[in-house]
């Protein structure tokens, strides 16, 4: 199964991380991005499911659509869940590796009960090799980037 995050710089940068589980990407917007430190306990705000090609989407959303702005691939890979991921997702916890260019081992996304109507997860690091106290997180985002990316309306929003 593959995972993507996406950089999303639109009314405030923030990153969507999407797992394929069901046919569709599982996606959830991430404000202060993933972190490889298992400290932080970053909020993950569960959004709409996207199709499976949304995890190939770069360009800029034109001005007049939901998300307008660059979006950009910030990493991706295969993800590989605890169990049943559809299970984890009902129970409330979601335990998986991912096996990105950036983000590595394991991870939580854990139902924050009583708030966000049921949307709001936090995203946490496991404790393992691949953890780093002193994570900081890079935009990649640069002037030449922006400028290869095309403006294109999104397969979420055609399909």
């Amino acid at each position: 199964m593959k995972f993507v995050i996406h950089e999303h710089h639109s009314t405030h940068l923030h990153y969507d991380f999407r797992l394929e589980i069901g046919g569709v990407l599982k996606s959830w917007a991430i404000p202060k991005g993933p972190s490889m430190n298992p400290s932080d306990k970053r909020l993950a705000v569960m959004v709409e499911d996207h199709p499976l090609e949304y995890g190939n989407f770069e360009g800029i959303i034109p001005e007049g659509y939901y998300g307008a702005g660059p979006v950009l691939i910030w990493d991706s890979g295969s993800f590989e869940p605890e169990g049943d991921p559809e299970n984890g997702l009902k129970k409330g916890k979601l335990t998986f590796t991912l096996n990105g260019k950036k983000l590595k081992g394991g991870f939580s996304l854990i139902l924050m009960k009583g708030r966000g109507s049921g949307r709001d997860w936090l995203l946490i690091k496991a404790q393992d090799t691949f953890a780093k106290k002193d994570w900081v997180i890079k935009e990649e985002l640069s002037m030449e980037r922006r400028k290869r990316l095309k403006e294109k309306i999104p397969p979420c929003v055609t399909s």
